[in-house]
């Protein structure tokens, strides 16, 4: 948490807002610029999906779930640990779902595996019940341990919206935007200190 750290969360709102500036930045120059474009397929090429090659990379879009996220943490001390464990879940939980659907994905849902949402889900309650609780800052602005219906919940959130990707017609969001956001919601609703 940037508090334990000595770092104002409004300054980390604004030091990610920056980031995300200057991603969307890289983002224009990349899709519009052919010499600019070459280099970056260059260098960073080989960790683009394929439809992050003429679309915004994922990491602009976590960037702009990181904003929202520490925009909810300047409401208390409460929404900055909940904006912090969802943030950490989702990336984490996306690695592992990404991870294990590619090694043992095969019952497909839409471009996902179910086996995935499963590395995902597992791996969100092993960090939420096991380590979390583990962390003094957290315990602290979190008002004890997580309860396990807690944990659960908040995993299976974070599993549930990373495996059914939201639609408006024929866009589909991005789950790194609006995951984070939506679980960091949840958690606020569901926990009282």
């Amino acid at each position: 948490c940037p508090a334990a750290l000595g770092f104002n969360r409004l300054f980390m709102s604004f030091a990610i807002f920056s980031l995300l500036l200057f991603s969307v930045l890289i983002e224009i120059l990349r899709l519009n610029s052919i010499s600019f474009g070459k280099w970056f397929f260059a260098v960073f090429g080989s960790m683009l999906r394929k439809e992050e090659k003429i679309r915004l990379t994922g990491a602009t879009y976590i960037l702009g779930g990181s904003l929202i996220c520490s925009i909810f943490s300047l409401h208390s001390d409460f929404a900055a640990v909940a904006s912090f464990l969802s943030l950490t879940l989702f990336i984490l939980g996306d690695a592992a779902a990404a991870l294990t659907g590619k090694a043992v994905g095969r019952i497909r849902v839409g471009e996902k595996t179910l086996e995935g949402a499963m590395g995902c889900f597992i791996l969100c309650v092993i960090i939420a019940g096991l380590i979390f609780p583990n962390l003094p800052y957290f315990v602290n602005y979190w008002g004890g341990d997580i309860p396990w219906m807690e944990v659960l919940i908040i995993s299976s959130t974070i599993s549930v919206l990373e495996l059914f990707p939201v639609k408006f017609g024929r866009v589909i969001l991005n789950d790194n935007l609006y995951v984070p956001a939506l679980t960091t919601f949840i958690v606020l609703l569901i926990h009282s200190k």
